[in-house]
Formats: structure tokens, C-alpha cells, sequence
């Protein structure tokens, strides 16, 4: 166990966590929504600090990130626990676990062993992911520190719901921000994640990339009948248009059946195609469709000339067209993250 890093001591021993938007009241002996966070007579602890449940060296195009160091590999690492309780959830096994998993389903890896194993294994950064990262905060922020000094970049894949305090813990040393914007209404948030206050994961995103100058990529997965409607698909284009930037890329993804919603059936073709339609209207220049192998949108195309800068087959990927974060051919900025990845 490590002592929280950001939570605030109340009377009768109490405890208010700071660490993502929830702002949990802990009372003694007492756990989090997430977990990971116990009440420990007046004093807030982490449980999950240095516990990993799954581990790989993966393409940081799964992740999926497309336009931030195409072509390398990232040390992907995962705990237990979340702060979202997402009935399609395809980690459910892990996000959904208890802290009394942590001691059977899961080996302990310190700080330095982890930056260790990601260069071992010839990956160019380390990433944070299977899991909501920012419930094992004490340990993403030790592993990042580290990992800047080392030369690698840092990514956080998020469901976006860290505070504002949180983010600015870690913001000096993470590179990219991977997030879900799930959906644009308070209705769905709560159907789907049991999430009351969603707009506030887009105020911390707008603030990873305005104060903090993190690369942005945007993921929503597109769920029949929940969130497959112009409005929210239409809400979020626009917001990422308007707040990010229209060069932000936005991965609009296939869902699967999973967890809670294996009655659902996957999303239709059509309707990812649809979505991708909506985001060019809106005037993003990148939408990519995800869980569709083969899809002609998953190489990057430039909007200015046409040209293939980024060949991507499945997570085989050729840089074609790249200089620097230009179109090489007529030197369009594309918003291409290929160096930086070193404090």
C-alpha cells in the first residue's frame, strides 16, 4: 500500500479522495468507487500500487493511437479496478475486480523493473491502459518520472474522469491522452457507466492539451441503439472540432458484444460509416474507423494533396509520406507526434 497522494483528511476520521472526479467520502475502513483507494483509520491509501494484471508489448496503434510515434512499439501495462462500472466493458474481468484480486491475480512489478522490461523488450514508451490508469495514480507518476529520464514516451489510455488535480500531478511527464468520450448525454453516461457528471472529462481533456500540450486522440465506440444517434455523434464531432482542433484524430469504433450487452448485436458497418461521415462534416480532417479490419480509412490521407502519408494494414504500419508532422509531399501540417518523447 502507498499513502494517497491526493486526498483531504475530514472529521471523525473521514477522508475525501482527490483523485478523479468522483471526490469519493471514504469512512474508516471504507473503499473508494474504484476500489483502489481505502480508508485505513483516517488516512487514505492506494492498494494497487506497483500490482499488474496484464502486461504486453503492443503496436501503439492498439492503444489506438495513430498520429503519435507511428510504427513503434509501447510496454502496455494494467491493474484492477476502475471508476467506471461500463456494462460493455471488454476488460470487465480486470476493471471490475476487487482488491482481494490483488494479491492472487496479479505479480508485482516496481517502478524501475517496468522501465526496465519496456526497454528489454525494444518498445520506445510505456503506456497505461486494460484499466482506468488513473486509479493507480502513485504508481503511473513514479513509472512516467522515470520514464522520461529514460528517454521513452508516456501515454495514459483513459476514460477521461481523472480531477483536474490528478492531471496536473502528472501532466509534466505524459506525453499523449488517449480518451473515450463515450457519448454526449447525461443519459447515456448513466446507462452505460453509471457516471453522473461526464462534461467534466471535457474539461480535463481540453486541459491536458491547453495547459499540459499532451498529444489528443479520441476513441468512441459506437454501441446499437445507445449512442449511434446524429445527436450525440454530431455533439462530439463538434466539441472535438471546436475545443481540440480539427486535425485531432477521431477513432470511431466497431462495437462487440461484451459483458452486460451481449444482447446487443455488433454495430452495423453502415453506421460506423455513417459516424465517420458526421465527423467530416463537423470538419475533422482525420476520422478512422476501428474494429473494422481493412477499413480504407485506417491509413492517414492527406486533406490538402491526397496522398497516402501513413499505410496502415491491421497494425502493420509503413510511413509513406511523414516529415516530421507534414505531409512530406506538400508540407500540410497533419499533427503528427514523432519526437519530444525524452524530458
Amino acid at each position: 500500500m502507498r499513502e494517497a497522494l491526493l486526498y483531504e483528511k475530514l472529521p471523525d476520521s473521514m477522508v475525501r479522495c482527490g483523485v478523479c472526479q468522483w471526490h469519493c467520502r471514504i469512512a474508516p475502513g471504507k473503499y473508494g468507487v474504484c476500489g483502489m483507494y481505502r480508508n485505513q483509520d483516517g488516512t487514505e491509501y492506494n492498494l494497487n500500487y506497483g500490482k499488474v494484471s496484464s502486461l504486453a508489448a503492443d503496436p501503439i496503434e492498439k492503444k489506438p493511437l495513430f498520429h503519435f510515434f507511428p510504427g513503434t512499439a509501447v510496454f502496455s501495462l494494467g491493474s484492477l479496478g476502475c471508476n467506471f462500472h461500463c456494462v460493455h466493458c471488454q476488460n470487465w474481468e480486470i476493471s471490475f475486480a476487487g482488491s482481494d484480486g490483488l494479491e492472487q491475480g496479479c505479480r508485482e512489478i516496481p517502478p524501475e523493473a517496468a522501465i526496465d522490461m519496456a526497454q528489454r523488450y525494444g518498445c520506445q514508451g510505456i503506456a497505461w491502459t486494460y484499466n482506468e490508469p488513473v486509479i493507480w495514480l502513485e504508481y503511473t507518476l513514479d513509472c512516467a518520472k522515470l520514464a522520461k529520464i529514460r528517454g521513452l514516451y508516456t501515454v495514459y489510455v483513459t476514460n477521461g474522469y481523472a480531477s483536474p488535480e490528478a492531471l496536473d500531478a502528472i501532466g509534466p511527464y505524459l506525453d499523449a491522452w488517449r480518451v473515450d468520450i463515450k457519448g454526449f448525454s447525461d443519459k447515456f453516461y448513466k446507462e452505460l457507466a453509471k457516471v453522473p457528471h461526464w462534461r467534466e472529462i471535457l474539461e480535463v481533456t481540453r486541459r491536458a492539451k491547453d495547459k499540459w500540450h499532451m498529444h489528443i486522440e479520441v476513441v468512441t465506440n459506437i454501441i446499437p441503439t445507445m449512442n449511434d444517434d446524429d445527436t450525440q455523434l454530431e455533439g462530439i464531432a463538434r466539441w472535438i472540432h471546436d475545443e481540440l482542433g480539427e486535425l485531432t484524430p477521431w477513432h470511431v469504433t466497431r462495437f462487440y458484444p461484451q459483458h452486460q450487452l451481449r444482447h446487443l448485436p455488433p454495430t452495423p458497418l453502415a453506421a460506423i460509416e455513417h459516424a465517420c461521415e458526421i465527423g467530416k462534416r463537423a470538419g475533422l480532417k482525420f476520422v478512422y474507423a476501428g474494429n473494422v479490419p481493412g477499413h480504407r480509412s485506417e491509413s492517414t490521407v492527406c486533406y490538402s494533396c491526397g496522398k497516402v502519408n501513413v499505410q496502415r494494414t491491421g497494425y502493420q504500419t509503413d510511413i509513406v509520406g511523414l516529415s516530421g508532422s507534414r505531409c512530406k509531399f506538400c508540407g500540410a501540417e497533419l499533427n503528427f507526434r514523432t519526437t519530444g518523447g525524452a524530458a
